[in-house]
């Protein structure tokens, strides 16, 4: 079989796999609000629900791009760094130039820290936890050398888009949506998108057919790298304030939205609208456990054991246990 049959019958997988890998998250879900309206209903008031959708537009975003990188078998743990730098830029500019000046300095420099982590990676084959971990570290110096570890106010401008709620739907929400829908049509509906998964499944293969996995690794971070930033920029403008804390929760929450969401850390799967499923689970589930009286710093418990769970579920053959379930039994043995 040649190189390039492989990369096929492993675009059509991926495909078939892209179409499934969120049908049992958006069962959880459901469950999961469900659970929430007879236990908590309090927590789906207009106001809370406000709240967690705009939490969730913010996650689902800086996730989505994760869920990219982790496809293709790696891992972006310079994504807090990347929002700090990307709102303490952006509130400190916007002020004294044009929005779209702003705009251009924040996501050339998401370019840069992509490029950056996609270059360690591919050139000095440095594992991605180690290189990502690094940058995240370079970058989080930058930002002190430039602000002094002070918190920056966000323009009013920025704050009020934030908050704007059109038709009670949060902006944010709707640009949640947008950057998965993106993402997912790219995977699901273009060769481009079914050969960046072919890539991730196989990059030996992918080689073979001269896919350049290499490639497909820094342009994966790169897209990391521009929506963490977009991410940090949004986020800031709900606080109104860019902080040098303000990624810190978002190192665990986008790996467990990606694993939840079925992304398996194997690469060449999973799927963006998963990811975005799993990122309003993820908020909601965290509501729900503050809403029954449990400390904040159980939040970071909860978010483990909901990947812990999510991992190990994917891990255990349900197609071999159901196949030998109903595998008739040869006649003449009664059980």
């Amino acid at each position: 079989m040649s190189a390039q049959v492989k990369v096929d019958a492993l675009a059509t997988r991926t495909k078939r796999a892209w179409h499934f890998d969120h049908g049992g998250i958006t069962i959880t879900l459901v469950v999961l609000a469900i659970a929430t309206a007879l236990v908590a209903p309090r927590t789906l008031g207009p106001i809370s629900l406000n709240s967690m959708l705009i939490l969730a537009g913010v996650l689902a975003i800086a996730a989505a791009g994760q869920t990219l990188v982790i496809q293709q078998r790696g891992f972006d743990l310079s994504v807090p760094a990347t929002m700090v730098l990307s709102a303490v830029v952006y509130c400190s500019l916007a002020p004294r130039v044009s929005d779209f000046v702003a705009v251009l300095v924040v996501a050339a420099l998401a370019l840069l820290i992509g490029a950056l982590n996609g270059a360690v990676i591919t050139m000095l084959s440095i594992t991605p936890i180690v290189a990502t971990l690094a940058v995240n570290s370079l970058v989080l110096g930058v930002v002190w050398t430039v602000s002094a570890g002070l918190s920056v106010r966000a323009p009013d401008g920025l704050s009020q888009f934030a908050r704007f709620s059109p038709l009670g739907v949060p902006v944010v929400a709707v640009l949640g949506v947008l950057v998965v829908a993106v993402l997912a049509l790219f995977q699901g509906r273009t060769v481009a998108g079914r050969n960046f998964l072919a890539a991730g499944a196989s990059p030996r293969t992918a080689r073979a057919a001269a896919l350049a996995p290499n490639r497909h690794v820094v342009a994966a971070y790169v897209v990391s790298a521009c929506c963490a930033s977009f991410a940090g920029v949004l986020i800031s403008g709900v606080l109104s304030y860019a902080t040098m804390n303000l990624g810190d929760p978002y190192l665990l929450l986008v790996v467990a939205a990606v694993v939840i969401g079925g992304t398996p850390l194997t690469g060449g799967g999973g799927s963006v609208v998963g990811t975005g499923l799993a990122a309003l689970f993820v908020i909601l589930l965290t509501q729900l456990t503050l809403a029954l009286g449990a400390p904040t710093s159980s939040q970071f418990l909860v978010q483990s054991l909901a990947i812990v769970l999510a991992v190990g579920a994917r891990s255990v053959p349900w197609s071999s246990l159901l196949s030998r379930r109903h595998r008739p039994q040869p006649a003449g043995i009664v059980e």
